[in-house]
């Protein structure tokens, strides 16, 4: 069995992302929260690098030991926070000490974050390098690189990045329209792990949602997920609105069976294992619906 095969067995259908950033929890309250929802049934858990103090993998380091037979995924691990060489070791060593059950998400971020290093925001050519700089660490040691890595990829050229020098592509924060297109470019061989937001609500719960988040985008310039919606033929209306097409394919919204079908669609087009995101208001109302939705979704 290839490790991508492999992988895929591991995950399953569903698992959770948490937002690390701003909820950013107490260390145990988040060993809880990991263990109640790998109790429940959730094949992974996913969080990202917060920007608080916390270091991400000795972040992960900590839930591994804590939280047994649940595969953690980092979603992103950001190439300005460390040197790739540095991202292959710590990767490394948490698939060595706990193997099968850690998957590093790789992303280029945003161009404040490079404006903050005082680099160009040029991320396909960043993102190509770092992924040499870690395969060094392989050149230079006998030991495997025994993790899958995916790019947290929206276009076409990180896409085909994803699928030529990664082992997949982890998309954020894109409609459901993106997963057909992101398969299309990644072929059949390769993992699609998709974020999802979802709402236990009405339709305009959502659009207030992704009112937000919009705004969000719009202050710190973060261009990618605006120009990737526009790649899928959403216009400058739909995110102004934002329309009933745009708040749709971006929120899965609805009760639980309705969210749980939709999810069921969005397998069908061609994701791999789905990761579900509450818009919830706190860390802990976050994990509490993730439960209540745990016996419809998981099944």
């Amino acid at each position: 069995m290839t490790l991508i095969e492999d992988t895929r067995a591991r995950l399953g259908a569903i698992g959770a992302w948490l937002p690390s950033a701003p909820l950013d929890p107490p260390p145990d309250v988040e060993r809880a929260a990991t263990r109640r929802l790998a109790e429940l049934g959730y094949r992974s858990i996913w969080s990202g690098e917060a920007s608080g103090p916390r270091e991400l993998f000795a972040q992960f380091g900590d839930l591994l030991a804590s939280v047994p037979d649940v595969v953690l995924g980092a979603g992103i691990a950001n190439v300005w926070a460390r040197p790739g060489r540095t991202a292959a070791k710590g990767a490394i060593t948490l698939a060595r000490a706990h193997p099968g059950r850690f998957v590093l998400g790789v992303g280029v971020g945003h161009a404040f974050q490079a404006a903050k290093q005082g680099e160009p925001y040029r991320p396909v050519d960043r993102m190509r390098a770092y992924l040499a700089e870690m395969a060094t660490v392989v050149a230079e040691n006998p030991v495997p690189m025994a993790f899958p890595r995916v790019l947290a990829a929206v276009g076409p050229k990180m896409l085909a990045l994803s699928r030529d020098h990664a082992d997949g592509a982890h998309p954020f924060a894109q409609p459901v329209s993106h997963t057909p297109y992101a398969r299309e470019i990644l072929g059949p061989d390769k993992l699609l792990i998709p974020q999802q937001t979802m709402l236990l609500g009405g339709r305009e719960d959502a659009r207030e949602h992704v009112r937000r988040g919009i705004a969000q985008s719009r202050e710190h310039q973060v261009r990618a997920y605006l120009a990737g919606w526009k790649r899928l033929g959403y216009t400058e209306a739909d995110i102004d609105g934002p329309s009933d097409r745009l708040v749709d394919d971006l929120v899965l919204w609805g009760d639980a069976p309705t969210i749980a079908k939709r999810l069921g669609e969005l397998r069908d087009a061609g994701a791999d294992h789905e990761l579900l995101t509450p818009s919830a208001a706190t860390f802990e109302s976050t994990v509490d619906v993730l439960a209540e939705l745990a016996p419809e979704v998981l099944r």
